[in-house]
């Protein structure tokens, strides 16, 4: 592959090029300082890959991608620091993106990842998406992208069954299927419409649709029964919100 590294900080585009170099799959390595030479650079020479810096001065990554435009811009990894919205958005697409610093492992697997999608001729449906959600981000996300054995699925919302926390990460229940996503569980109820989702536990979400019954327990908690079955217990603190819901759940 033929690459275009975009940073604004040299020392950064030094180091990457340095992971780059010693990886077999890339035949060059050409660097652009900002978004308008990325611009030129993506047009001009066509690469392979785009390693593309979030934040740059006067335009920034997502700046490039506008500029582009989603259907005619290269596969791309974004490259960020700690940018919480960024991240979210990336999770929520399925975006391949690596944290400032960059490791060399996983800078590997984000490359591993563009060659697969390369390979199985995936278009840039998951970028389009990206691009709507920072032009116009709606309220509650209506749906999530995931990805396994080399795919990008997507998920309506409402096919969630409860969402429970995994340390820095959420894991979203499907009714046959479970998936980790790389969001703290305060950050993605932020995205979560509360007309669908109740929170019922520090750590559990729940989607009301699949609430079947509550069993109230000894100790001011609830039982929240899914439909199929499931058993959920709540939390005391939760006591109070979840009594409002069950009091007009519609």
């Amino acid at each position: 592959m033929n690459v275009l590294i975009v940073d604004d900080e040299p020392l950064a585009r030094e180091g990457m090029t340095l992971l780059l170099k010693d990886e077999p799959s890339i035949a060059s390595v050409v660097e652009a300082r900002n978004g308008a030479e990325a611009v030129e650079a993506i047009r001009g020479q066509r690469p392979d890959l785009v390693m593309l810096d979030v934040q740059m001065p006067e335009m920034d990554g997502f700046g490039v991608l506008r500029a582009i435009g989603a259907e005619h811009m290269p596969p791309v990894i974004f490259v960020t620091a700690h940018d919480r919205y960024a991240i979210q958005a990336f999770e929520v697409n399925a975006i391949d993106y690596l944290l400032k610093p960059v490791t060399r492992e996983r800078c590997s697997q984000a490359l591993v990842r563009v060659r697969e999608r390369i390979g199985a001729g995936e278009d840039n449906r998951h970028v389009m998406s990206l691009l709507q959600q920072l032009a116009a981000p709606p309220k509650y996300l209506a749906r999530v992208a995931l990805r396994a054995s080399g795919k990008i699925s997507f998920v309506n919302m409402e096919d969630i069954l409860f969402v429970q926390a995994a340390e820095n990460y959420v894991q979203l229940h499907l009714k046959n299927a479970r998936h980790l996503l790389h969001v703290p569980i305060a950050t993605f109820e932020g995205s979560l419409d509360p007309a669908l989702f109740l929170r019922i536990h520090r750590s559990l979400i729940v989607n009301v649709k699949h609430i079947h019954e509550l069993e109230t327990g000894p100790h001011g908690e609830y039982i929240v029964v899914l439909h199929g079955g499931m058993r959920l217990q709540s939390s005391r603190s939760y006591h109070e919100k979840i009594k409002k819901w069950a009091s007009n759940p519609f």
